[in-house]
């Protein structure tokens, strides 16, 4: 969802949201994607404040150390406001003007392998989800489901992401804005290359000097994660590519949120390419960029 707000709200989870602050005609005006309302504010000096997640915090120490530090916001420490601890990082919106927005989901699931192994420990059916799974498929739950008019939550996890192009193609649009205000969030059923083809010539208004910019950072960031020692280390599940370009025709990708990146044990690197199985813990993070690489290329004449 696309939010605007001003006020300020607490939440326990240490989940992934994407705030963009508005380019200011009222200060405290907010657009979010897809996200918790309240978990950001923009900080002075051209800084952004997102709800303290400790998890984060590491992540983003161990970032600015790693070679993906061009391609996530600065970091700049924890920092206390009304008794609210956040994570203080640069805003990434500062040197673009009205620019136009996209959030990406990066990855073959946006759940972590112990989830799944928490919701099997207790196995409860779920009237909840069965209602959310209804709502969008009345024809997905089983004859026992729809007599117990409940599903569990490991079926529910694993159901919801082969909607969408997450484990079609590896990543998933969340949504977008236009510079002229205007948003799309209905993406949670494009699923193919050409639905995806669709949205992002849509959100780049058919420039392809856009798109050549665009596909020159991507390019740029997959050769640095398959360098990076901190991307072969961590689970990088529910994380998203923000892509941002304005009138002026400046173009960024940038990683961000990290608040359920997890840090693998000692022995274990990932390719993140290989097809997820669990116990593996890949996250097919670079199968995903692969795909996005690929559509963004078609999307340019033949030269």
């Amino acid at each position: 969802m696309f939010y605007e707000n001003s006020t300020w709200k607490k939440h326990k989870s240490c989940g992934t949201t994407s705030l963009l602050p508005m380019t200011p005609k009222k200060p405290q005006q907010w657009l979010q994607v897809v996200g918790h309302a309240g978990s950001f504010h923009v900080g002075d000096y051209g800084t952004l404040l997102k709800r303290f997640c400790e998890g984060e915090q590491q992540c983003y120490l161990r970032l600015m150390e790693d070679t993906l530090r061009p391609f996530v916001p600065a970091y700049h420490g924890v920092v206390q406001r009304d008794e609210q601890d956040y994570n203080m990082m640069d805003n990434l919106l500062t040197h673009f003007n009205t620019p136009a927005i996209m959030d990406c989901k990066m990855g073959s699931r946006t759940y972590l392998e112990r989830e799944l192994l928490l919701a099997r420990e207790r196995p409860q059916p779920r009237n909840d989800m069965y209602e959310k799974m209804v709502a969008v498929d009345p024809e997905a739950p089983t004859v026992q489901e729809r007599a117990q008019q409940a599903v569990l939550k490991t079926r529910y996890m694993q159901w919801r992401e082969t909607l969408s192009s997450t484990t079609s193609l590896g990543f998933r649009i969340e949504g977008f804005k236009k510079s002229n205000e205007e948003c799309h969030t209905n993406f949670k059923r494009t699923k193919s290359r050409e639905q995806v083809m669709t949205a992002f010539t849509n959100f780049v208004e058919s420039n392809t000097h856009i798109v050549w910019g665009y596909l020159r950072r991507l390019k740029e960031l997959r050769q640095v994660l398959e360098e990076s020692v901190f991307f072969r280390t961590h689970e990088v599940v529910g994380s998203s590519l923000l892509f941002l370009h304005d009138w002026k025709g400046r173009t960024g990708v940038w990683m961000i949120d990290f608040g359920k990146t997890a840090v693998l044990p000692a022995h274990l690197t990932l390719d993140h390419r290989t097809p997820w199985v669990e116990g593996n813990r890949e996250d097919g993070y670079l199968w995903g960029l692969d795909n996005l690489i690929d559509i963004l290329s078609n999307m340019l004449p033949l030269t």
